[in-house]
Order: structure tokens, then sequence, then C-alpha cells
């Protein structure tokens, strides 16, 4: 239960300085939308309950999140949102899975195409990466939440694959049919998470240079400010000397 992959760092440090706040609610709003769509009731819907999570960790209002979830019965123009997956590549070969929630598909994909050859990329076909990437579970609490210990050993009693805690933040690796009750039993213990969601970890990562990253993360950023895209994977091994050097 050992060995999470670096690429977290990058994740948080960019977690940090986004202050887009407007554009995250956005975002948010979009995944409690179509979360509520498979149904409204809370207690039956662990993907509803997830994405709730995730925006209340954010300080989302709970007018927006009352919103979102009317949204699901139709009322709304333009909120019958389709989940949709592209996969490319980046500078040096890097591996990217892009994860989008859009009501219109020509318009995201021909946005994402070209971020993708603005920044050196280009765009494949569905699975021309995904084999590069595990899909799991992933939980994720505040270091000051509990001991590295007594989270290791709730986590493991729960069913969880894999945990790694530093001076951040405990990160627990779930199988993908066990992400909801790892995080129903963590919940009763320690809270809510801070996020809990699937996510693609790379088996295979890319060792690049410090100029390299820093093209993958313009690409990185256009995506990520694009309202239809969800979340960005690469399989960049983001060592200390790449985070630092994007610090600087």
């Amino acid at each position: 239960m050992a060995g999470h992959s670096q690429f977290k760092n990058i994740m948080h440090r960019k977690g940090a300085q986004d202050k887009k706040r407007a554009k995250i609610f956005t975002k948010l709003a979009r995944e409690i939308t179509v979360a509520a769509k498979i149904s409204e009731d809370i207690d039956s819907n662990p993907r509803l309950r997830a994405a709730i999570s995730a925006a209340r960790a954010q300080n989302m209002p709970k007018d927006n999140i009352d919103r979102a979830i009317k949204k699901a019965t139709g009322a709304g123009e333009g909120d019958n949102y389709e989940e949709v997956r592209y996969e490319g590549y980046g500078t040096a070969g890097v591996a990217v899975i892009v994860e989008a929630l859009t009501d219109n598909r020509n318009r995201t994909a021909s946005e994402v195409r070209a971020a993708f050859t603005k920044h050196g990329g280009n765009l494949g076909e569905t699975g021309s990466v995904g084999f590069m990437f595990n899909r799991l579970g992933e939980i994720v609490y505040p270091a000051d939440k509990a001991g590295a210990e007594e989270i290791f050993e709730a986590a493991l009693e729960a069913g969880a694959a894999n945990v790694e805690s530093d001076d951040q933040n405990h990160v627990i690796d779930t199988e993908i049919e066990d992400l909801n009750a790892v995080r129903e039993a963590l919940t009763e213990k320690f809270g809510d998470p801070e996020s809990a969601k699937m996510v693609f970890r790379a088996t295979t990562e890319a060792d690049i240079s410090v100029e390299q990253a820093q093209s993958i993360m313009k690409l990185v950023d256009v995506l990520e400010d694009n309202d239809d895209v969800q979340n960005v994977w690469t399989n960049v091994n983001w060592t200390d000397e790449i985070v630092a050097g994007l610090d600087n």
C-alpha cells in the first residue's frame, strides 16, 4: 500500500494557483447536474454525494448546488450533457486524456483539437493512449484531518488498495467498484473527503525536461480553461525538479 504517483503534486500546485472561482463552480455544477439525472436521492446516488462533497470542498454556495440538482429535471435549456473522452499526445509524446461534459460534441471536439494543435500535440482516436493508464478510485483528505497511521489503518480496513500520505494530503486509492464503499466508511470516521472520484493513473510515466513540461502545462491550462472540460490527465513524471521549475 505504497508508491503513489507524483503527478498529484502538480495537481495540488495548480489547484492552489487557480483563482477562476466562477469557472470552477461551472464545472462542479455540471457534474452535479449529470449525477442528479441518475437520481436526485443523495442517499442512493453515490456519484451525486461525491459531486456535492467536491462542491462543498470548494465552498460552492448551497443555492448553486440546489440549482444544479434542479436542472437535472430537464427544465433548463442546454443541460443535456454527454460524457466524452478525448485522447492524444502532447509535446515529447506525452500521453493526454481529456474528460468532458458537453451539450455540443462538435464544438467541444473542435476546441479540444485546436488546443492540441496549437500547443504542439495531436488528438488521436479513442484508445490511442488509454492503454497507458489504469482507471481507479481516488479519495483525498487534507493532512491535518488525521495522522498517517490512523488514515492507513482505516483505509486498509475499509478495503482500499493503496495509501500515501505527505505533508499536504492523504491519498487513498481504490478499485473502481470499491470507491463508494471505501468513501462511505472513511466519511463516517473522518467526515467528507476533499475529493472522491475516479481518476486515470499512468502505468508508464514519461520523463521529460522542465522546458517540455512547461509546454505540456500550456496545453493543460488551455484545456482546463474550457468550460466543457472536467479533467485532464497526463503520464508526465512530475519530479520535484519539474515542479520547482514550473513554480519558478
